[in-house]
């Protein structure tokens, strides 16, 4: 299930197909063949069988015709099902596009960045793709008005990967304010709101307690207002996350009792999950399945394995006392 972090990021890149090449160039040192247009493409690839793979986005460098398209897949947690669609998305934009292509992943997270840089070996003799990877260290810290200039996407960009460094959080968010100011209404409260939900909540209202001092630069009353916005969702992303937590023991403790094991994959699986929704759908199926690679197998709503359900059949029926004739 997309995330409004996911989506913000794809959005950035959509907003401002330059933003790829850019990382590229600058921060990855990719040379690129001399380009005079970036533009979004179709980020679907259909194979002949009826399977539909989409790229989180697709931008196309041309210079009157394609001289070097981009896919642009946005990672926030581990999904090897995902990796394994990347060098399909590189073969097949190839080919529709007849230009070199290239994979770049954006990973703000330091260790789901790591987790993706990891080449992925096609068994074909020196086929291997390791993909390019713009993680915390490739992103940079852009601090203030004058360093963030007139490029908001690379400004909340930057905020996203480095808002977790609460020292860092005025100079970020000026950057982005600065940045956007000359967007649309709905833009800029995009951009800001954005921002706003990547910092924890100590870095919210240090900027809040910055903002009701009068010594903010920027202050607005749109700014207050999303920054009012920012600290109720806070609010209620702590309680979701306090949600989730409970579900995840509750469901440990569920498979723990039954016997069932937790290797190091299915755990860092179920650690992984922030849709409580999905961690709701294995708590209830916990008490029927016979391991746990069957729970995760498992559709919402689905019926317990023949085995299990004649477990719980048998475990239902009333005993019956014998009396003699």
């Amino acid at each position: 299930m997309a995330s409004m972090r996911h989506d913000g990021l794809v959005s950035l890149f959509r907003n401002h197909p330059a933003l790829a090449p850019e990382l590229l160039q600058e921060q990855l040192g990719v040379a690129l063949p001399d380009w005079s247009e970036a533009r979004v493409e179709s980020s679907e690839f259909t194979q002949v069988v009826p399977t539909e793979y989409r790229a989180d986005l697709v931008v196309l460098l041309l210079n009157g015709k394609p001289v070097f398209a981009i896919v642009v897949e946005v990672q926030l947690s581990r999904d090897e099902d995902k990796r394994k669609s990347w060098p399909l998305y590189l073969t097949s934009l190839r080919s529709q596009v007849d230009c070199p292509t290239a994979l770049l992943v954006v990973a703000p997270d330091p260790s789901i960045a790591r987790w993706c840089a990891r080449p992925i070996d096609m068994g074909h003799p020196g086929f291997v793709l390791r993909p390019l990877v713009a993680g915390p260290d490739a992103i940079p810290r852009i601090l203030g008005p004058q360093e963030a200039g007139k490029d908001p996407e690379l400004a909340v960009l930057s905020a996203m990967a480095h808002g977790h460094e609460e020292e860092l959080t005025t100079a970020l968010m000026e950057a982005v304010i600065s940045s956007a100011r000359g967007l649309d209404d709905e833009r800029f409260s995009f951009y800001v709101d954005l921002t706003l939900s990547m910092m924890s909540g100590s870095a919210r209202r240090a900027l809040e307690a910055m903002m009701q001092s009068g010594s903010y630069q920027y202050q607005s009353e749109l700014v207050r207002k999303l920054l009012a916005q920012g600290r109720e969702q806070g609010r209620e992303q702590g309680q979701q996350e306090g949600r989730l937590e409970g579900e995840r023991r509750a469901l440990l403790k569920v498979l723990d009792a039954r016997g069932l094991v937790v290797n190091d994959a299915a755990r860092r699986k179920l650690l992984a999950c922030t849709d409580l929704e999905q961690m709701e759908h294995w708590l209830h199926d916990a008490v029927v399945v016979n391991s746990v690679q069957e729970l995760f197998k498992r559709k919402p709503g689905s019926k317990p394995t023949t085995r299990a359900a004649d477990k719980q059949n048998r475990s239902a029926k009333p005993s019956r006392s014998r009396s003699k004739q």
